[in-house]
């Protein structure tokens, strides 16, 4: 070994020991301390505001309180959580059959993955105005542009980790003769996890981004629709109450999504991390 490479070496060990070493209550403070920080300057930033479209933080907020206490609020809040909660679980139930089905089946998936790759392509909100065109502007409507356009990252992500799963694995599963069921259970699919909840929170962000989209498309209802209602009547505080709302619950599914995330894959990660140690 030259002096370079252990130089090197060392520095990246340090680092890994470094990182390895930050407590996690840090870690935790230096995450709610940045937009603690960001709130922090647009309040004092915009208190002597009087730009219509940019009101002062604590006018927003203020606003934000008032309509807490509509029943109207909390309905269009529950609208959108429920069409985005009802759109992710279907596209990800849907998204992992059928990967696993052209996983396994290698002939199909060479027929279907022109099909994919074509709609893939396609950007997601684009399909809300086609469903509307057919279908019309029901809450059905909402729920298939959502579950289409979120689908595909599960799809693609499942055909890959079951291709991806290891050779080894599957002649072992042959040699102790488990059955097809058993080795799907037990062998392909935890193989295939990581890869799986990889493209499911790709999947969870796409359905949040068409969500809104598929509101502000005829809808009445959601917060999408209520955003884009006190935007088009110059109702201003509201619309910037329903864009905080708005960031609120895409952050919170992320995290929550990231938290069960990290629980499934407690064998993966501390594999990963057994890995970079030795």
């Amino acid at each position: 070994m030259t002096l370079t490479s252990s130089i090197q070496t060392r520095t990246r060990l340090s680092r890994r020991q470094g990182l390895g070493t930050t407590p996690r209550s840090v870690l935790i403070g230096a995450e709610i301390a940045v937009p603690v920080l960001l709130l922090a300057l647009w309040w004092f930033g915009s208190a002597a505001s009087t730009n219509t479209f940019f009101p002062p933080l604590q006018r927003i907020l203020e606003r934000l309180v008032q309509l807490a206490q509509t029943p109207v609020f909390w309905g269009d809040v529950a609208s959108s959580v429920g069409n985005l909660v009802a759109s992710f679980l279907l596209a990800t139930v849907i998204g992992v059959l059928l990967g696993l089905v052209f996983g396994l089946v290698r002939p199909l998936s060479w027929f279907a993955e022109p099909t994919i790759h074509f709609f893939r392509a396609i950007p997601p909100v684009a399909l809300v105005p086609i469903f509307v065109s057919l279908i019309g502007f029901g809450n059905e409507t909402r729920i298939l542009s959502i579950t289409l356009a979120a689908v595909f990252p599960i799809l693609i992500s499942t055909i890959d980790g079951v291709r991806a799963a290891e050779p080894t694995l599957e002649m072992v599963s042959r040699v102790y003769r488990l059955s097809a069921r058993d080795r799907l259970l037990s062998v392909t699919l935890p193989a295939a996890s990581p890869r799986i909840l990889s493209g499911m929170q790709v999947s969870l962000i796409t359905a949040f981004v068409v969500m809104i989209a598929s509101e502000m498309l005829g809808s009445s209802t959601g917060l999408g629709a209520a955003t884009l209602l006190a935007q088009q009547s110059f109702a201003i505080p509201d619309m910037w109450a329903g864009i905080l709302v708005l960031g609120i619950i895409g952050y919170a599914a992320t995290a929550l999504f990231t938290l069960f995330r990290r629980r499934v894959l407690r064998w993966y990660i501390a594999s990963q991390q057994q890995e970079k140690n030795s």
